[in-house]
């Protein structure tokens, strides 16, 4: 099978890394991709938000399944121009994706189809803003709308702060702080059928013990040792199914990714967000796990097969991700910097742990630098996640960027002996 995958972040790395190795993939193609995507698939140029200039490289490349990785070019109805092509998409259209790309589009599915979630309140005006704050107290949550890169949300005990973000969007939802856990659960769905894959927990603030700024995510592990027996299967038919059915009865049916950001509360299982695409961190560590072939999965949502899909394959081992990010990470990131040590990685590591990037790009000599906040994750496996994590963090100290950090708590709690 000939694949095209669009993006150039971690996320589309884990995917090509992924498909790689899978024997039933014959072309592996990225666009525009980064500097490690390069070493596993052949980069192409493209303007990812351009619906006829993909589809254009979709044909020339007679790409018999494109795979869409992030949000924006799903919300700017990229998957549509391709499907229009005639060929087969792994990525919602344009109208599902409003699933991801409006938080109030997405209230309204969730109520229309009894998925249970946050209460919360749509705002356009400032007072109305406030009116909510004083309703729900703190900790405030207030989510832009829209698309905002993973920085939208803001989670805080800060009054100020709270309004502050509320007046920088031009549409807010302000909602009731969920307490409890958070799980990530991604679900592959032709629009009928959903298929679960195994959740993940990842890790929002810049800092140890949750502590600092919310970030795109700074780590990540599957499986959830903790978790409670059935999660998976209760999600499934409270939330991920009644949504596909939703949406479908609204003639926009969901093909591809959805995700499910999700907090076990004292109340029960609450939807914290949707995503329409793999979310990364939790992405490198759930299919570090997966061992049904990948492309044989995407390709039955792309084309309506998923119900005569086999179960899928996981690994009874661990995986934990951990994000390497740049100087200034997530306020002014720092970028131009050399990232030292990804040979020693691939020589004393592999394959038990492996440099995904990020924000990385070749300056004009071929060596790697910098070029985004999250720079690369580690992602590494092993028989439990004691030993995965063990992995994953001597791996990281090989690796040597100017003035970074992470987390050094990743997976640090699920790993204690129960």
């Amino acid at each position: 099978m000939r694949i095209l995958v669009i993006g150039g972040g971690a996320r589309e790395h884990a995917l090509c890394h992924a498909l790689s190795s899978d024997p039933d993939v014959t072309a592996l193609h990225c666009a525009p991709g980064n500097a490690g995507i390069s070493e596993v698939a052949m980069l192409r140029p493209v303007d990812t938000e351009d619906g006829a200039a993909v589809a254009e490289l979709a044909v020339e490349l007679r790409a018999e399944l494109v795979v869409i990785g992030p949000e924006a070019p799903l919300v700017a109805g990229v998957a549509d121009a391709v499907r229009a092509a005639g060929i087969p998409v792994f990525g919602p259209s344009a109208a599902a994706a409003r699933l991801e790309g409006s938080k109030a589009f997405a209230k309204e599915i969730m109520a229309a189809a009894g998925v249970p979630t946050a209460l919360s309140y749509v705002c356009t005006t400032p007072e109305q803003a406030d009116e909510a704050l004083e309703a729900f107290g703190p900790p405030y949550v207030v989510k832009d709308d829209g698309l905002a890169a993973g920085k939208g949300v803001v989670v805080t005990s800060d009054l100020a702060a709270a309004r502050a973000h509320a007046r920088s969007c031009e549409r807010v939802v302000i909602e009731e702080f969920l307490d409890g856990p958070e799980v990530s659960l991604f679900a592959v769905t032709d629009g009928e059928t959903v298929v679960p894959l195994e959740p993940a927990q990842d890790f929002k603030r810049a800092h140890d013990g949750d502590e600092g700024p919310n970030t795109g995510g700074m780590g990540a592990y599957s499986p959830l040792p903790w978790a409670e027996p059935g999660l998976t299967e209760d999600v499934l038919r409270t939330v991920l199914q009644p949504t596909v059915d939703e949406l479908r009865r609204r003639g926009t049916p969901f093909s591809g990714l959805l995700y499910a950001g999700l907090a076990l509360t004292g109340r029960g299982t609450r939807v914290i967000e949707f995503n329409a695409r793999f979310g990364d961190p939790e992405t490198q560590a759930v299919l570090a796990r997966l061992r049904t072939p990948l492309s044989g999965l995407l390709y039955s949502a792309a084309t309506g097969q998923l119900a005569g899909l086999e179960p899928l394959r996981w690994s009874d081992g661990a995986a934990v991700t951990v994000v390497l990010a740049s100087e200034g990470y997530p306020t002014a990131p720092r970028t131009g910097d050399p990232v030292e040590g990804l040979e020693e990685v691939a020589a004393q590591d592999a394959p038990r742990a492996y440099v995904l990037h990020a924000g990385t790009r070749q300056d004009k000599g071929g060596h790697v630098v910098s070029a985004g906040g999250r720079v690369l994750s580690v992602t590494a496996t092993g028989p439990d996640l004691a030993e995965a994590r063990e992995h994953a963090y001597r791996a990281l100290g090989r690796i040597r960027l100017r003035g970074s950090h992470y987390r050094k708590d990743i997976a640090a709690k699920a790993a204690e002996p129960s």
